[in-house]
């Protein structure tokens, strides 16, 4: 498989940035509604093999395949957008304005698809709620109440905790988008994409989109979970920790690395009829 050197995946990041914000209102709702609701699919298919197999880590193994799917298609995914606008923002090619207003757009598109795919999988699961027989509905209220009065009990704490595994979550979700832009072939593509994806589901970090389907998925099912302490404990500081770990630890760590830089007049030597950039630390050798 074909592979792209980091320094050209930020301006491939960059560009990507500036496509995402001339995207009609329209197409972001869509595009993002899509992704919610295939996400919800990924971690139904994850708690899926994790009971009938009884080995979390084969769940893990399988969720990176609804990320694969938004990013094979072009939908739009709030997390990933936490570190790709962010880089085309750092190069000053689009406004923090329309930064803000594309990742709200996309925010409410994430959370209507993952409620549109909660309330339709609470019908399949449960037979139009006449029926809570079947065995994943303990273990989607388990993750449900975990992921909130879970952290509610240990006070500011459990918020600290939340934020940190939204920051690290968000950490290798941002970096798959970014090894997606390592390959031009769709093998590569999707192998590149997986690592990051399997790394932070099978530890457990907090997901944005994720819990946007599988909270409200518990509460419909029975979790003893309250409006408030979805958001409170869970939504709100998850959220805010994806977007410290896209920002800083992705976008702007690779911005200040990779992004070219201007080389100093001094540190260009002629030699006949060459123009022979000094490799420094962080340059490479470029020859005319």
């Amino acid at each position: 498989m074909s592979y792209t050197k980091p320094a050209e995946v930020i301006d491939l990041m960059i560009q990507s940035g500036t496509v995402k914000i001339k995207l009609s209102a329209s197409d972001l709702l869509i595009r993002s509604t899509l992704s919610g609701a295939i996400l919800g699919f990924g971690t139904t298919l994850a708690v899926t093999a994790t009971v009938q197999s009884g080995s979390g880590i084969l769940g893990a193994a399988i969720f990176p395949a609804c990320f694969i799917i938004v990013v094979l298609l072009g939908l739009e995914l709030v997390t990933g957008s936490f570190a790709i606008l962010p880089a085309a923002y750092f190069d000053k090619k689009i406004s923090m304005g329309a930064m803000i207003k594309n990742l709200l757009l996309v925010f409410g598109g994430n959370l209507l698809g993952a409620l549109l795919y909660a309330f339709l999988f609470w019908i399949s699961l449960t037979n139009m709620g006449s029926s809570n027989s079947n065995a994943l509905v303990p273990a989607i209220i388990k993750i449900a109440e975990a992921k909130t009065t879970g952290y509610a009990q240990y006070g500011v704490a459990g918020m600290i905790t939340v934020f940190t595994k939204g920051i690290l979550c968000n950490w290798m979700v941002t970096l798959g988008v970014v090894l997606f832009l390592t390959s031009s072939s769709a093998s590569g593509k999707i192998i590149a994409a997986w690592l990051p994806i399997f790394i932070f589901f099978a530890q457990g970090f907090e997901h944005a989109v994720v819990n946007m389907f599988v909270i409200p998925a518990g509460m419909m099912l029975g979790a003893k979970v309250s409006f408030g302490d979805w958001w409170i404990y869970n939504q709100l500081p998850v959220t805010l920790g994806n977007i410290a770990g896209g920002v800083i630890f992705t976008a702007l760590a690779l911005y200040l690395t990779y992004k070219e830089k201007v080389i100093p007049a001094k540190e260009i030597e002629i030699t006949d009829s060459k123009t022979v950039l000094m490799e420094k630390a962080g340059y490479q050798r470029l020859e005319v």
